[in-house]
């Protein structure tokens, strides 16, 4: 990848992004636009975790990751602390791991 590559694509996303400002700058979105934007970084975070935690490169994997996933869910669901909640994944798949 050339150096000239790297400015044209980072000229393109600078592009990109400010013709979204400049036809959007004026306007107050409906509450159901504000509301569906809010939810997108959330939906992301997640799409990437079940991406890396279900798949290895283009085969679906059902590993100790998917039940360290559940054991947090189920820990994040009864409301625990964070920490916890990263600990308790952390364990399950370390344990699962050295079973199998």
């Amino acid at each position: 990848m050339t150096w000239t590559l790297v400015f044209v694509l980072a000229a393109g996303a600078y592009a990109f992004k400010v013709t979204g400002l400049v036809i959007l700058g004026g306007r107050t979105l409906p509450p159901v636009f504000d509301r569906c934007l809010a939810l997108i970084p959330a939906a992301v975070i997640t799409a990437l975790v079940m991406k890396d935690t279900f798949s290895t490169g283009q085969d679906l994997a059902l590993d100790a990751r998917a039940l360290g996933i559940a054991a947090a869910v189920i820990a994040a669901w009864r409301r625990l602390p964070l920490i916890v909640v990263i600990v308790v994944g952390a364990a399950v798949t370390a344990v699962v791991r050295q079973i199998s």
